[in-house]
C-alpha cells in the first residue's frame, strides 16, 4: 500500500515518460527518411528471413495472397481481368477451378 500512494505522490514518472515519448517520436520521424534507418530496416528484414528460414518460424514469412484480403475490390477486378483475357486468347479454363469453359462465354464476345 505504501508503494502505491508512494508512485501517485510522486508525479515526475509520469512527466518524464510523456517527454521520453514526445522525444521518441520525434526522432522517429526524422530518422526514417535517412540512410541509416534504410540500412537498418534491411539488416532487420534480413534477419527475420534467416529466422523463418533457419527455424522455420512461419508466422515471420509475409503471406504472399494478403494483399487479396486488404484489397478485395482491385482482386475482383484483376480476376475479372484475367478471366476474360484467358477468354479472349481462346484458352479453356482449367478444369476444377468453378469457372465454366469458354463456349460458355462465346455469345459475350
Amino acid at each position: 500500500m505504501e508503494t502505491i500512494s508512494a508512485m501517485f505522490g510522486d508525479t515526475l514518472w509520469i512527466y518524464t515518460a510523456i517527454a521520453g515519448s514526445l522525444l521518441g517520436a520525434a526522432f522517429l520521424f526524422w530518422f526514417k527518411d535517412t540512410r541509416m534507418a534504410t540500412w537498418a530496416v534491411g539488416k532487420f528484414d534480413y534477419a527475420c528471413e534467416y529466422l523463418a528460414i533457419r527455424w522455420g518460424w512461419t508466422w515471420l514469412q509475409n503471406d504472399p495472397n494478403a494483399w487479396r484480403v486488404k484489397y478485395p475490390k482491385i482482386t475482383s477486378k484483376i480476376d475479372e481481368l484475367e478471366e476474360r483475357i484467358r477468354i479472349l486468347e481462346g484458352g479453356n479454363s482449367m478444369e476444377g477451378d468453378g469457372v465454366p469453359p469458354v463456349s460458355q462465354y462465346e455469345d459475350r464476345l
